[in-house]
């Protein structure tokens, strides 16, 4: 299994989700036809993969994959219209799907997470590192996330395995959502953070610990080093030389004073 075969997977999953993506290949097939070849592409992944186990492993596993695609294309929509309306340099939603590498990142993330939800070996966690190698954005096929995530120019972020994120979270270059340590006893256990609905993390954040939960409608700011919880509607701000300092926005004179 290959690299260059996940990447022809990706290209024709997103080509049957997405219309404008499927425009850019300059190709003149029906949705049927480009259904047949992600079928056939699909089936030739997971073959090996179910070699030794029951009869049909790999034809289950691959009208399990199509059956989530409506799910996951409407999710993925909901993804782009985050980036679309929260990027003032987004003109369109064509230019989302087409141009924007932390889309392609989380598109291939949800396509991952459904095979993960499958327990389908291997597949998931290369189908991210694909995204990983072409976007900079490393999601672990693990990670909990919930609709219209918007990550802006991608490179550098990390998601790990345990993390959970709700809704109308917007994540910028660098941010890190990581383990306090790598321990290997620590295999089962939530180790990565929890980040509320409607949080904001700015450039080069780095959020850890299985116990750091960031509660909904906070800000975090660029550089800050987080390995507590955050209330809620809160923005933590970094200071150089000095601590990381967090302030109520509902009443920031109150907490500033």
């Amino acid at each position: 299994m290959s690299l260059s075969k996940i990447g022809d997977l990706l290209k024709k999953t997103t080509a049957v989700m997405f219309p404008h993506y499927a425009v850019a290949q300059e190709d003149d097939l029906s949705l049927e036809e480009r259904l047949r070849q992600l079928e056939d592409s699909f089936y030739d992944l997971v073959e090996p993969l179910c070699r030794g186990k029951d009869v049909g492993c790999a034809r289950l596993l691959v009208h399990g994959f199509l059956s989530d695609l409506p799910d996951i294309a409407d999710l993925c929509y909901q993804d782009a219209k985050a980036l679309l309306e929260g990027d003032p340099a987004a003109q369109s939603m064509e230019e989302v799907i087409l141009c924007y590498p932390g889309f392609f990142a989380v598109v291939a993330y949800r396509l991952a997470h459904a095979l993960h939800k499958r327990d389908v070996p291997l597949l998931p966690r290369m189908i991210t590192e694909y995204a990983h190698q072409k976007t900079g954005a490393d999601i672990h096929p693990g990670a909990k996330i919930g609709h219209s995530l918007a990550i802006d120019h991608a490179t550098g972020v990390v998601i790990g395995e345990t993390t959970v994120i709700g809704n109308n979270v917007k994540i910028y270059q660098g941010v890190t959502l990581g383990g306090l340590r790598v321990d290997p006893d620590q295999r089962s256990q939530k180790r990565h953070p929890t980040i509320g609905d409607n949080v904001v993390m700015y450039a080069g954040a780095t959020i850890l610990g299985g116990d750091t939960v960031i509660g909904h409608n906070s800000v975090i700011g660029g550089n800050v080093w987080i390995t507590r919880s955050v209330p809620a509607w809160s923005r933590v701000m970094f200071r150089p030389c000095d601590t990381d300092e967090i302030v109520p926005i509902r009443a920031p004179k109150t907490a500033e004073s």
